[in-house]
């Protein structure tokens, strides 16, 4: 049986220290490959001022505009509120709370580094989200 809120969607929290580059990639993959039947959200414990440009680059190679995110600082409301906590192998730690379901993603930091070395962790990213929506939302 999958988790379900209250509007009947599930609901899954992508952290990542600086909410900058892979919890926003991976929440813009779960946005557009669910329609809008997953509640997506993303936040980090010392979110950074922007979005890191190649992560943006590199989904708009994917037909993913997420330029208009903007990293966000990382609540205990958003992870009450989340059915699946998922960070992303960076070391930042959630407030645990029984009957949610938490995974670690070990992803390389795409911080620093080209469109050319963040690709293969954006394509990383897309099978883990593919895997991810196929629990989520089982086909009837």
């Amino acid at each position: 049986m999958s988790p379900e809120t209250l509007e009947g969607r599930p609901s899954v929290l992508f952290v990542c220290v600086h909410n900058a580059g892979r919890s926003q990639m991976a929440a813009g993959y779960l946005a557009h490959l669910s329609g809008g039947r997953i509640e997506v959200r993303s936040a980090g414990s010392e979110p950074a001022e922007r979005v890191n440009p190649a992560a943006i680059e590199a989904m708009l190679e994917e037909g993913i505009d997420i330029r208009s995110e903007t990293p966000k600082i990382l609540t205990t409301q958003a992870v009450k509120e989340s059915d699946v906590v998922i960070t992303m192998g960076c070391g930042d730690t959630c407030p645990i709370f029984p009957g949610k379901r938490y995974e670690d993603w070990e992803l390389e930091d795409p911080a620093g580094q080209g469109v050319d070395a963040v690709r293969p962790i954006r394509d990383e990213i897309r099978g883990r989200i593919e895997n991810l929506i196929a629990e989520l939302l089982p086909q009837s």
